[in-house]
């Protein structure tokens, strides 16, 4: 089992710069695929990043250009940087581990962005 801990949400004005920390404990970090969703208010959670244990990287298309996602296996972490961020990615941010059928959530992180 994986324990997940999302922390760097916030407010931002719209074009600032955010960046989000998962922290996972008890497991060996980095045979998982570690994955960003989001979800805002009345619409589904989606996808907005993933990295695989190779380093791989897929992003949802909204945010590609603007959100990088990198892990450190040393520290058992995987970050979301957002960059350009717009009043339409105001959302509770998740953080995801998953390995074969095998997938745990973390709490999520509230993100707003507004002026």
């Amino acid at each position: 089992q994986v324990q997940l801990v999302e922390s760097g949400g916030g407010l931002v004005q719209p074009g600032g710069s955010l960046r989000l920390s998962c922290a996972a404990s008890g497991t060996i970090f980095g045979i998982y695929t570690m994955g960003w969703y989001r979800q805002a208010p009345g619409k589904q959670r989606e996808l907005v990043a993933a990295i695989t244990s190779g380093r791989s990287t897929n992003y949802a298309d909204s945010v590609k250009g603007r959100f990088t996602i990198s892990r450190d296996n040393a520290k058992n972490t995987v970050y979301l940087q957002m960059n350009s961020l717009k009043p339409e990615d105001t959302a509770v941010y998740y953080c995801n581990a998953r390995r074969g059928s095998y997938s745990d959530w973390g709490q999520g992180t509230q993100v707003t962005v507004s002026s």
